[in-house]
Order: C-alpha cells, then sequence, then structure tokens
C-alpha cells in the first residue's frame, strides 16, 4: 500500500459492500409492495440473507481498517471536508452494522426466524411481539433511507475529486484532472 491509496483488501470490502447495498435497497423497497405469496417471501430470504452478509463484510471492513488506516486526506483538503468525510464514513460504518442487526431485530419480534443462505438458522433476539416488530420496522426502514442519503452524497463528493476515486478505483490513479 502506497501512502495516498487502500489496501488491495480495503479496496475489494468497499466494492462488495456497495454491490449489495445496490442489490438489497431496492429489492427491500420492491418487496413490501408484492402481496403475500412464495415469490416475496423467497425474495424477503434474499433480502436477510444480503443483509447478514452485509453485516459480516461491514464488520470485516472496520476490523481490517482498525489494522489497516485510511490514507491521509488529499493534500490541501480544508479542515471543514476533512471532519465531514470522517463523519461519514463512520456514520456509513455504522449504518451497514446497525442496519441488518435491525432487521434481525424486526424478525425475531414478528415470529419470523432468519436463516442465512437458507441453512444456518439465526437465534432470535428478542421475543415474538407484533408491537416491537412494527415500530422495528419503521426504524429499519429510515435507517434505510438515512443511509441511501449517506451513500448519494459519499458517490457526489467522490465522484466530484478524481484523486479521491483513484484511491478506491486504482486504475483511475494516471487520470489528470481537468
Amino acid at each position: 500500500m502506497t501512502t495516498t491509496s487502500f489496501t488491495r483488501t480495503a479496496i475489494a470490502l468497499h466494492w462488495l459492500i456497495a454491490a449489495l447495498l445496490f442489490v438489497t435497497f431496492p429489492l427491500g423497497v420492491y418487496m413490501h409492495e408484492l402481496p403475500i405469496s412464495p415469490t416475496r417471501v423467497e425474495l424477503f430470504s434474499y433480502h436477510k440473507w444480503i443483509g447478514v452478509t452485509l453485516f459480516l463484510l461491514a464488520v470485516t471492513r472496520v476490523a481490517w481498517r482498525w489494522g489497516h488506516p485510511a490514507p491521509p486526506p488529499v493534500a490541501g483538503t480544508p479542515a471543514w471536508q476533512r471532519i465531514t468525510a470522517a463523519a461519514t464514513h463512520h456514520l456509513l460504518y455504522l449504518l451497514v452494522i446497525v442496519i441488518p442487526v435491525s432487521g434481525w431485530l424486526m424478525s425475531s419480534a414478528k415470529g419470523v426466524t432468519t436463516v442465512w443462505l437458507g441453512l444456518v438458522p439465526l437465534p432470535d433476539l428478542v421475543s415474538k411481539n407484533e408491537e416491537l416488530g412494527e415500530l422495528l420496522e419503521e426504524v429499519h426502514g429510515s435507517l434505510n433511507f438515512g443511509l441511501l442519503l449517506l451513500v448519494v452524497l459519499h458517490i457526489a463528493r467522490a465522484i466530484d475529486r478524481d484523486e479521491v476515486m483513484a484511491r478506491m478505483l486504482p486504475f483511475l490513479a494516471g487520470r489528470k484532472s481537468e
């Protein structure tokens, strides 16, 4: 790793998490519009599989970052941008960990077992409680839309600066800003 780029592992985890988020968010919105059916149940299962996988990848990413800190900010970055970038990254990590847990809590409260990859049943985190399940459904949805907003801001900021994009897309490293 150079002092200006992320490790290959960090880059791979970043893009894998991003790809799964781009699948699971629209899936989560779409499946709620479907009538109760075997297809809807199957889509919920896929959504949960992705959610648990995202949780595991995000924990791995945070652990990796702990031992492999991010490169320093691009030279000349104003202090307010460094602070907001750090805050945004911390919130992104937090939400990608908390949102799957909120979904797991919601499923538990609604009396629906979460089974990862159709093979590994996860223990219920709370007892069945429909009222709590409905509240957690609202929390889960709200957190997801908050994450969507942060992701849009994150992407917009990264696109705005070639040298920032080159840190996560190494093939852009030789490209010059216009």
